[in-house]
Formats: C-alpha cells, sequence, structure tokens
C-alpha cells in the first residue's frame, strides 16, 4: 500500500470561485492569476475549469506556451514581463500581453523586429516600489509607449500593497486618480481590491488567492462570509496511537510534555510534504470529522495529533490537514504563515488526484 497522504484538488471549486469573482466586479473582465503552478495545484490540472475566465496571468513563458498548445486563445498576460530581448519573439509568436516596468524593455520592444505589435500593461509603482515607473514620469513614457510602432495598446497596471489590511488602497489609488490617465484601460485591483474596494475595479481585475479559496488577509474569518469554496485537500490517516501518561515528552526538541494521561495518533505528514515545520502545538487538524490540535515538532515525515477530543479515532482515522473543513489560512494563521504558501510548498511526492 502507497503511504496514506494525498492532496484532492476540486475542479468545480474553481468555476465555483469565478463565479463569484465575477458577481463582485460587475462589468470589470478577470485575469485568472494561475502563476507558481497554479498556487501549487498544477496548471496542467485547473486551468480548463477556468475556461470561462478572459484571460490568464502568470509568470513563466513556458507556462504561457502551455496554455496556447493547449488550445486557449484568449488573453495571456505576463506579470513581470520579459526578462531578456529575445523574449519578444515569443511574446510575439504567441500573441503574449507582457507587463513593461523598465526603459530597458520599452527600448527593446522598439528595436524589435516583430510580426504584429504587441499589447503592453505599463506598470505605475503607486508606491509598493518594487516595479514600475513613478509617477512624475509616468505620463511621459505612456507618450513614449504610444509613440512605439511595436505597442498596439497600453493599459494601467499598478499593485496595492496593503488592501488586505486597514491601511487600504486610498493613498495609491489616489496616484492613480492624480495622472487622470481617463485614456487608458486600467487593472488595479488584486485578490483584495477586488473583494473590499470596488472602486479600484476598472476594465480589468487580477484576482488570485480567492480563486483557490483562501483569504488575501491570511485571516479565513475575513472572507467567511464570501461564499468562496477551498480547491486542495491534504489529507492523511493515523498511522500508530499511543496511550501516554503524565509527564511524557512528544516529538524533537521534547517540546510538548503530557500534562495528563493522553491518547495520542501519530499521523503520516510532515514537512518534507509542504506542511509547515513550524507549527506549533495548537494548530488545527481534523480527525474523523473532529477538530483537535497538534502536539510538539512537525518531523520530516510525520507529525502528533492529540486523540482526546476524538476517543473513536484509530489507526487508519482519516485526517485533513487543510481543505474543505479545515480551512488552509487556519492553519496557516497557526503558523505565523499565509494560506498562500503552504498551498504553493505542496511537495511533489504528494500523489494529487483532481475530484
Amino acid at each position: 500500500m502507497p503511504r496514506p497522504i494525498l492532496a484532492t484538488i476540486h475542479l468545480d471549486a474553481f468555476s465555483h470561485n469565478l463565479a463569484v469573482i465575477r458577481q463582485k466586479v460587475g462589468n470589470s473582465k478577470v485575469w485568472s492569476v494561475v502563476k507558481a503552478n497554479a498556487y501549487g495545484h498544477g496548471l496542467d490540472r485547473i486551468w480548463q475549469s477556468l475556461m470561462q475566465t478572459d484571460g490568464f496571468a502568470l509568470l513563466d513563458m513556458n507556462e504561457a506556451i502551455y496554455l496556447r498548445e493547449q488550445g486557449w486563445r484568449g488573453p495571456i498576460l505576463l506579470l513581470e514581463g520579459f526578462f531578456k530581448p529575445s523574449d519578444l519573439q515569443i511574446i510575439n509568436e504567441y500573441g503574449l500581453t507582457s507587463a513593461v516596468h523598465s526603459y530597458w524593455q520599452l527600448e527593446a520592444i522598439e528595436n524589435a523586429k516583430l510580426d504584429n505589435p504587441i499589447d503592453i500593461y505599463l506598470k505605475l509603482n503607486s508606491g509598493m516600489n518594487r516595479l514600475g515607473f513613478t509617477p512624475e514620469v509616468y505620463p511621459q513614457v505612456v507618450s513614449m509607449a504610444k509613440e512605439i510602432k511595436n505597442i498596439k495598446s497600453v493599459t494601467l497596471m499598478t499593485h496595492f500593497a496593503n488592501s488586505d489590511n486597514k491601511v487600504g488602497v486610498d493613498g495609491q489609488f489616489a496616484v492613480v486618480e492624480r495622472l487622470r490617465m481617463n485614456t487608458l484601460s486600467h487593472c488595479l485591483a488584486n485578490s483584495g481590491a477586488v473583494l473590499w474596494h470596488p472602486k479600484t475595479h476598472g476594465d480589468w481585475t487580477r484576482p488570485g488567492i480567492i480563486l483557490y479559496g483562501a483569504s488575501p488577509s491570511g485571516k479565513w474569518r475575513d472572507i467567511e462570509s464570501v461564499g468562496l469554496k477551498s480547491t486542495m485537500t491534504l489529507q492523511s490517516e493515523i498511522i500508530a496511537v499511543h496511550e501516554l501518561p503524565r509527564g511524557e515528552k512528544i516529538g524533537y526538541g521534547s517540546r510538548y510534555m503530557t500534562q495528563k494521561i493522553m491518547r495520542v495518533g501519530t499521523i503520516a505528514c510532515g514537512y518534507a510534504d509542504g506542511y509547515p515545520r513550524h507549527a506549533p502545538t495548537g494548530t488545527p487538524v481534523i480527525v474523523d470529522g473532529i477538530r483537535t490540535q497538534l502536539l510538539g515538532s512537525i518531523s520530516m515525515d510525520m507529525m502528533t495529533v492529540d486523540l482526546t477530543p476524538c476517543p473513536q479515532a484509530k489507526v487508519g482515522s482519516l485526517v485533513e490537514l487543510w481543505g474543505q473543513k479545515l480551512p488552509v489560512d487556519e492553519v496557516a494563521e497557526s503558523a505565523g504563515t499565509i494560506g498562500y504558501e503552504l498551498l504553493c510548498a505542496l511537495a511533489k511526492r504528494v500523489p494529487v488526484i483532481v475530484d
């Protein structure tokens, strides 16, 4: 028998979540963000469940080529643009849309020999200070781009640093408004802005983590009422049960000591499967449909849980580590990280099935 750990990808959840997003954004178009191999779900597994999207946004040109070769004829956006001037031949051949954030990219486009002009998303650095042109030069850069014969259309794109917290988007959105670039299409809203800042929706939106049923803020309670569904369930089984007296220590570093007689279970899942090693005692786990908690350190291949709330649990009992009963955000928050990281970190050794 194979090791009992398994990840299940719920394809119907993708189409459901996309429908929820469309209700939120109204007439705005949707880029479905599928970077990082669709946030760890496998682009090849899930893209057809998002065929009702207006376009796909990603980073890797190989993934863009894959979508084209699989038959996707709609828009594909390269979120970080191209990295070498030679990449423009691929953009030209496969009809891709490229982000542009630097002068050298504009120069490369101007000097390239292309069969057809390309669409670009001109990145505005509205305050996040990762990529893009400053507000002071942006209007001049727009004018420059419009004069380049190899450029078909220009869309204003920026990225919000705080759409998922109390700081909000007002400061960065005001930068966009001050530029008065009303003749350009706008693509501003990431997942947090899609949910909580409708004034930013513009012509195109870029939902990412909410397509996968997780929260942009990292807190499940923030999206609990939105109606999104988890797209991945990670499950395993109890492989050993121990009755421990008071005063026994558990796991590497002896980080947990029993305070009473306890029944504990060992689960076939560890950090080599993508579970966060730093998840502390108390991190939630579902055993036989009942919520319980981790005890002690996460090992490479195993973890230990408290079976006190589920006395019926035994070897072979089903365990949900995150998924439709236990939101990945709850596990991540307990571990001091975000759901994005856990989904993307699913290890290759974990078998995956689609549902």
